[in-house]
């Protein structure tokens, strides 16, 4: 059990389901633009729990769950919806990681996406080897790789599903046909991006006859995405994978006027999800569980952790929501060791080693150490990759795009199961490319542009059939020697994600925060460059000290969207406790 400090009872614990807020979209140079912020209280509930980055998508996984439906369920009717009410952020053109725990223990699925077979290291490069402009990466069919999200999540169901398959796909059908309305978020993204109208197919559905974006409340249909989900719901993901779809997906890829792609039908047809053994270690009185290879988010979490139990920012807990200078410096320089390894040497280790003896000589114990030992009362700036034991690889430093399009939900169900789920189709609309009612994605610009540096070949560099290194970061934490599920967590956010969900790690466990306060803390930390704060949120004196600590400060937007659900106990009796982040328009919804 995570116990709270008297700080997180002051909470409502038994709070009503709040009302869909009204947000305010503000201007950001970011590939998905942040909303304004909106406190939220949390939710509670007895006996199921969903929490997601829309209400309408959060609904629909409330109803599997109170059908009797499981966690896995719930996801799959949640991911759905997504597709349609946040199609910026993710869908069945895209991928996912998933961790889910039952009584078999913890499984890590992975259904990230693939490169083409005809694909090579030269992808993202121009003739002379130079690395190709973001722009001209991201927007076409250059970027698509072949999309895993539903294998991945028929793989789950086919172990985990309690409904049948098609029921799970009714909300979705329901509101695709029916049409919903378009939220503030969708239409200050549709405002904001340039190259979306460009694609015909998107631009008719998404704007209207003079180009602007349909406006906030108005009900938009999309009958060729209920018709992709009624054969899916009819004939599994095949149906998806080796027809009609995927004939459609390899053309559009091939089309493109300008940026025509590498994706076959065959491609498509080839994808397979995979169930790979989830990063799991100890903290202080916890396991905390998250994805591996080809993710980085589970090493470099554990990483963050293991020299913040050396160092113990424990102490350092935040008064009335303002963060401890000493907190924040912890926290960066950990940060600035961990993105350095991250950066070094994990890629899709189906195709490249991890060092030494892998996963474990990155989380060794001593090594952690070691490597907290560098962190003293000065900021570090730039921290170098360590050498793990073991290591006789040298690789080159990765210079992956990594856009923060990406969304979030977590589910506990009535059977003891529980799961994280990040899903995501890159930038903001993925490719900008639209087939069949749904968005492709762009993953493919996860890779390293470059190939090779002086140093070596980048493990992160493009092969056919590999999978890009991704930041998302599903978490689940249990109590340590129980095994008793106490958090799920995770967020949207492109490589902010690690820095993202350590935070709730650490204000949680650490400070004995609820999850809701601890998603509303001040985002905060260092990707091994600047030492980044969130704007609006960081006093003067803050930044000050700081610099005066040697630090190169940023204050810019960060749009985190953290989902969690923790267990609490009152009275002796435990329920479920969940938080969205304030800084998007999702919320949770349980029994």
């Amino acid at each position: 059990m995570i116990t709270l400090k008297p700080l997180a009872l002051s909470l409502t614990l038994l709070g009503a389901l709040a009302a869909y807020p009204s947000f305010a979209e503000v201007p950001q140079k970011a590939p998905e633009i942040a909303t304004a912020y909106a406190e939220k209280s949390g939710w509670a509930a007895q006996k199921f729990m969903v929490a997601a980055a829309n209400p309408l998508a959060a609904d629909a996984g409330y109803q599997m769950l109170k059908r009797g439906g499981s966690a896995i369920d719930a996801a799959i009717a949640t991911q759905l919806v997504l597709t349609l009410v946040e199609p910026q952020s993710s869908g069945i053109g895209g991928g996912a990681f998933l961790l889910y725990s039952s009584a078999k223990g913890v499984q890590a699925f992975d259904g990230r996406e693939t490169a083409p077979a005809a694909a090579d290291e030269h992808l993202f490069q121009n003739a002379d080897g130079s690395p190709v402009s973001r722009a001209t990466g991201v927007v076409g069919g250059r970027s698509v790789g072949a999309p895993g999200v539903l294998r991945m999540l028929e793989l789950a169901h086919k172990e985990h599903g309690k409904l049948p398959w098609a029921t799970l796909f009714g909300p979705a059908i329901k509101l695709a046909h029916g049409g919903f309305p378009v939220s503030q978020r969708l239409n200050g993204l549709l405002s904001w991006d340039q190259a979306l109208k460009r694609d015909p197919v998107a631009a008719a559905y998404f704007y209207d006859q003079d180009g602007k974006p349909w406006p906030v409340g108005h009900v938009l249909k999309n009958p060729q995405l209920a018709r992709t989900l009624r054969e899916i719901a009819g004939g599994g993901a095949d149906a998806f994978y080796q027809g009609r779809i995927a004939r459609d997906i390899a053309a559009k890829v091939a089309s493109h006027p300008s940026n025509p792609g590498k994706l076959t039908a065959a491609d498509i047809a080839g994808y397979r999800a995979k169930v790979r053994e989830p990063v799991c270690s100890d903290y202080k009185a916890w396991t905390v569980c998250g994805m591996p290879p080809p993710s980085s988010g589970g090493i470099a979490i554990a990483q963050m952790l293991g020299m913040l139990e050396v160092k113990d920012i424990g102490p350092y807990a935040p008064v009335d929501g303002v963060l401890d200078v000493q907190a924040i410096h912890l926290f960066s320089e950990a940060g600035r060791l961990a993105y350095a390894d991250r950066n070094r040497y994990v890629a899709d280790t189906d195709f490249v080693p991890l060092p030494g003896k892998g996963i474990a000589s990155m989380l060794d114990k001593s090594y952690l150490a070691q490597r907290a030992s560098l962190i003293g009362d000065k900021s570090m700036v730039k921290a170098l990759p360590g050498t793990p034991p073991g290591m006789q690889v040298a690789w080159g430093m990765d210079n992956a795009l990594q856009r923060p399009s990406t969304s979030h939900l977590v589910a506990v169900d009535a059977f003891g199961g529980g799961l994280s789920m990040t899903t995501s189709v890159e930038d903001a609309f993925g490719s900008r490319q639209m087939v069949d009612g749904f968005l492709l994605n762009n993953q493919l610009t996860d890779f390293s542009f470059d190939s090779r540096d002086a140093a070596g070949p980048i493990a992160n560099r493009v092969e056919a059939g590999k999978r890009p290194r991704s930041a998302m970061s599903p978490t689940l934490v249990f109590e340590k020697g129980t095994h008793k599920l106490v958090l799920a967590t995770g967020s949207p956010g492109g490589s902010s994600i690690i820095n993202y969900v350590a935070k709730v790690l650490v204000g949680t466990m650490d400070w004995g925060l609820n999850v809701q306060q601890a998603i509303s803390l001040p985002n905060f930390g260092s990707r091994n460059g600047p030492t980044e704060l969130e704007k609006g949120r960081a006093p003067a004196a803050q930044v000050e000290a700081l610099q005066a600590m040697g630090h190169e400060v940023r204050v810019i937007e960060q749009n985190s969207g953290l989902q969690g659900i923790m267990r609490l106990n009152a009275h002796g009796k435990d329920f479920w406790f969940g938080g969205a982040d304030p800084r998007r328009e999702g919320m949770v919804r349980g029994d």
